[in-house]
This record gives C-alpha cells, structure tokens and sequence, in this order.
C-alpha cells in the first residue's frame, strides 16, 4: 500500500479510552499531594462525578476544534483534549472536596454552560398537539446559523404531519452533529395512521445522523412503528444508548428492531422495559444481545418473558462481561430461567446493580443465584429479589451472599416467606459492616415480633440509614413498641406500619404448642454463623 494514501484518524477516541481518562483523573484526584495538603482531599464519590464532567466538557472542546481542524487527522484535538482534562483537574483540585450545600464549582458551572448551548429541549413546556405555527417558532434557535446543538429532546410534545414538516427539514440540516435524539412520547394522542407519517419524516430527517444516544419510549411503536424509524435505525452503526420503553414492542417488533439495527457493537445500555415481548420476542433480544459486548446497563423489566425467553437472554448476557446494572423484574422466568442466569452472573466483576424481583425463582433458583453471587461482584449495591415465594429455606443462602456484600446500599426481599427465621438470619448478615447501607425492605415476609427486633437492631446504628419496611407483617403490639423503642431517636428511618396484622394468619400450631415461639426461635438461632468458604 502507498504509504502517502494512508492516513491513521486519531479523534474521535474510542469509548474505552475515555472511560480510561475517567478512572486516572478519579485516581489524581483523590491521591494525596501537595496541593491536596493545601487544599483538602476529595472522597472517592466526589472526584468520580468531577472526572466524568472534567471528561465530558474536554471532549466536547476537542470535539468542537476538530470540526474545523483543517488537517483532519486529530491530532491537535487529541492534544487539546488532553490539555482541558489537565487545565479542569488543576482547577478541582484547587477548588477543593465541597458539601452538598455549598455553592456549585468550577465543573457545574463549566457544565451547566455547556448545556445550554449544546442542548435544545423542548420536553419542560404544557403537554400539547403542537401546530405548524407553534412548531416553527419553538423550532428557530435550531435554524440560527452556527448554533452547536447537539443534543436534541422533543419529547412531551404531540407532532402532527404538518409540524413534522417543519421540523424534518430543520432536523435534517443538523445530522452532521447531533449526537442524541430524545424522541419519546412525541406523538401521544395522535390515529395510527398520521403517528405513523410522523415517524417517517422524523426518520428520514434524521436518516444518517451518526448517534450516541436514542431514545424512542412511550410512542406505542408496534412493529409499524419501528419499521416507520426503519431508515434512521438501519444508518446506526455507533450508538451507546437505545431506549425503547412502553412502545408496545411484540415479538414481530423485536425482530424488527434485531432486523434494522446494523451494529451494537458500542451500545453500552440497552432498555425495553413494560412491552409485551413474551418468549418469542427474547429469543430476538437475545440476539441483539449476544451482539453487544459492551453493554453495561440491560434492563428488560414487565415484557412478559417466561421460561424459554429467560433462559435465551441469560445465556446472552454470558457474552456481556461489562455488565454494571441488570434489571430483568416482574417476567415469569421461573427456576430454570433462574438458573441459567446464575451461571452466566460470576464473569460480571464489575456488577453494582442487580434487579430480580418478581421472577418465580423460588427457593431454588433463589439459592442458585445467591450463592454465585456471594463469589462475585464485590461492588454490588443493589440487591432486589422480593415477590420470589422465597422461603427460611433460602435463607442461609441469602444470608452469606449479604453478608460478603459490604458495599450494600439497598435490600428489597419483600412479598416472600422468609418468616422469623429468614429475618434472623438476614439481621445477623447485615450487623457487622455495611457502613453504606440505606435501605432494607422485609415487608410482606409473615415476620413477627422477633424477626422485627432482630433487623431493627441489625440497621439503627447505621450512619447514612434511611428506611426499614417492616410492614404487612405479623408483630405484635408489643413487638411494634420495641421496635418503635429502638428507634426513638430516629422514628423517621422506621418505614409505616399500618398494614400490619398483630393477629397474625399462619401460626404453626406445633411450635405453638411447644411454647414461647418467637424467643426460642431467637435462642436458636443466635450463635449460628453464616458459613462463607475461605
């Protein structure tokens, strides 16, 4: 090859690279120097979402200097860029760590500057049919000449055929710099047939545009309707981010979605919560999937998905090693599904997010799951595993899996049959640690008197705590006055007990018999250890 015809394209970087700038600067930042002697050290939190505005706002200054780089390789917006993310950091750096109340920073202010001329966001106005007139006024500061909008959101507002006419033409003499495109409940109340005209000229407009970010929720799309979008989704070759919530999205339509899409191979979250997917439509997701190494974010929540379409998608997040945030809830995937998944969940290191309530898991696929993940994701935050008809049973399980979570800041097991016994256990889990934890939710778990005692005891000293639900159980008058007792000085954490029942509807007559229930449940569990392997 002619040496002088080749010509290596150094900017845009690629998405990993800048996640890698991100995580260096995170580091500088809280990394102890001289200036951080003088000026004070930021915690871990504080300098992560310094990093990511310091990235973003230097990206966006090399991005803007290589449009008019007269040479195009990108060799000086990448030096510029490198030179913003140093120039930003030194600024937070002497700013220093600041309080929620103090005033907003460098960064925010640099930030909040940045938006207003780089995003155009119709979304905050009435809710309204808009009308040609109403369009092409609300429409003019995306005709000035020079203007640098690149991200777009129309959403909340109702285009007809006649506004969309306005808009496509302005909308089309962007695409060489948008970057996102907000286009979700744009078309509410509008027949079938005119929503469906209205895609495709929004569609067209956009047809080319080389996007990170699309959002197409609550436009009750069908299959029509992503086949309407069909030439904007078919020129995607780079997105990050697809939303596709509420849009009626059915088997033929994931198919169409599968079918249209050329490329996922940068689409780091992926949403198609609340449509009426089923089986057969996971079997397609799955696909898309399978195909999206650098997914972080999947949420696939109330499609419908039972046994057959939970094992597919299980099996394709195996080739998701990115993953940071699964929420697959209220789907009918049952035990097998359960399973399934719980092989694929060790290669996700990096998980801090994991939602699987309302799943049928059982006890079985419930323990399957807890005890691979007890192995993995050290980061975990987010654990929600209620509505499962999890039984005491899977309790230990459960127990040595929260146990080894100690960057928990959230815990839902509620609508279960954990019982006293269950609730014990969880208690004992949660006493040592868990400095982070915020929130428990026990409600709905045929609890008593001494299970409530047990987890009020287990989160009241717990510095940044903000709620126990306890409620829908069986505690006593007295068993609510000891827990009220234990929180007397912070009545507010304790959640609302009012669909509480003291009478309580599943004795086990047996245990009765043999005495005081709750305090010989209570002796005999108190010295039991959650067994964890070295």
């Amino acid at each position: 090859m002619d040496s002088a015809g080749f010509s290596m394209k150094l900017w845009p970087p690629s998405l990993s690279t800048r996640l890698m700038l991100v995580e260096r600067m995170t580091k500088n930042l809280i990394t102890p120097s001289i200036l951080s002697r003088k000026y004070g050290l930021l915690s871990k939190e504080e300098a992560e979402e310094d990093a990511k505005q310091i990235e973003a706002l230097a990206f966006d200054s090399a991005n803007q200097h290589f449009d008019k780089e007269p040479d195009g390789d990108g060799s000086s917006a990448v030096q510029l860029y490198a030179k913003e993310s140093s120039k930003l950091m030194l600024e937070v750096i002497k700013r220093g760590p600041q309080t929620k109340e103090s005033a907003e920073g460098i960064v925010s202010e640099k930030v909040k500057a940045s938006d207003e001329t780089t995003i155009f966001d119709i979304s905050k106005g009435r809710r309204d049919f808009l009308s040609a007139e109403e369009a092409s006024e609300l429409l003019k500061p995306l005709s000035e000449p020079g203007n640098n909008y690149k991200r777009i959101c129309f959403s909340n507002r109702s285009f007809g055929v006649d506004a969309a006419k306005i808009a496509g033409p302005i909308l089309s003499s962007l695409k060489d710099q948008l970057t996102e495109v907000d286009l979700s409940d744009f078309v509410a109340g509008r027949p079938e047939e005119e929503a469906l005209e209205v895609m495709e000229i929004f569609s067209s407009a956009l047809d080319a545009c080389d996007l990170r970010y699309l959002d197409l929720s609550n436009n009750a799309l069908g299959e029509k309707g992503i086949r309407a979008f069909g030439a904007l989704l078919k020129s995607q070759k780079n997105l990050e981010e697809l939303y596709l919530m509420n849009d009626g999205i059915s088997e033929e339509a994931a198919q169409a979605v599968c079918e249209l899409i050329p490329s996922t191979d940068k689409l780091r979250i992926l949403h198609f919560h609340n449509n009426m997917t089923g089986d057969e439509g996971a079997l397609a997701i799955s696909k898309l999937v399978k195909h999206s190494p650098a997914l972080e974010d999947f949420r696939c929540s109330s499609t419908r998905v039972g046994s057959e379409g939970g094992v597919a998608l299980s099996q394709a997040l195996g080739e998701c090693r990115n993953l940071k945030k699964v929420d697959l809830r209220d789907n009918m995937f049952g035990v097998e599904a359960g399973i399934a998944l719980s092989k694929v969940l060790s290669i996700f290191s990096g998980l801090t997010e994991i939602y699987l309530s309302y799943l049928n898991l059982e006890d079985e696929g419930s323990i399957a799951l807890a005890n691979v993940l007890k192995e993995s994701a050290p980061s975990l935050e987010v654990l929600e595993m209620d509505g499962n008809d999890i039984t005491a049973k899977a309790a230990p399980a459960l127990a040595a899996c929260i146990a080894a979570k100690q960057f928990l800041t959230t815990l839902k097991l509620g609508e279960n049959e954990l019982k006293d016994e269950g609730a014990i256990l969880i208690a004992k889990a949660l006493e040592d640690g868990h400095g982070q934890l915020t929130e428990v939710d026990m409600s709905t778990n045929a609890i008593r008197r001494a299970g409530a005692r047990c987890l009020a005891q287990a989160v009241v000293n717990k510095p940044g705590f903000k709620v126990l639900n306890i409620n829908g159980n069986f505690i006593s008058d007295e068993g609510i006055d000891e827990v009220k007792d234990i929180f007397k000085n912070s009545l507010h954490v304790l959640g609302p007990l009012d669909d509480n029942d003291p009478e309580g509807e599943d004795y086990d007559e047996e245990a009765d018999e043999g005495g005081d229930n709750e305090n010989d449940l209570e002796t005999r569990l108190k010295d039991l250890d959650i067994k964890q392997e070295e």
